[in-house]
């Protein structure tokens, strides 16, 4: 019964271990403004002039700046607009 257990245990953990060794889903999101911010949302109602870029992008000009802020959302004219 023991070994059951251990074995069941193990397997349990080395399931949890994998799901946290996957890579984070993320994204750059950057307004009409020039603000971006990291986002793990890829769906953003169009009329907001949101684009979204892959984490790895980088911006090429002095256009963009960072913003970031907890919770979903996006910004808009220098505000935080929660959803």
């Amino acid at each position: 019964m023991k070994l059951r257990t251990l074995i069941l245990g193990t397997i349990a953990g080395a399931g949890a271990l994998a799901a946290l060794a996957a890579p984070a889903s993320a994204y750059v999101a950057c307004n009409r403004s020039g603000d971006c911010w990291h986002t793990d949302n890829r769906d953003f109602h169009r009329g907001w002039g949101i684009t979204v870029h892959d984490d790895a992008w980088k911006w090429r000009s002095d256009r963009y700046h960072w913003r970031e802020h907890e919770g979903r959302g996006y910004w808009r004219d220098g505000v935080w607009v929660t959803f």
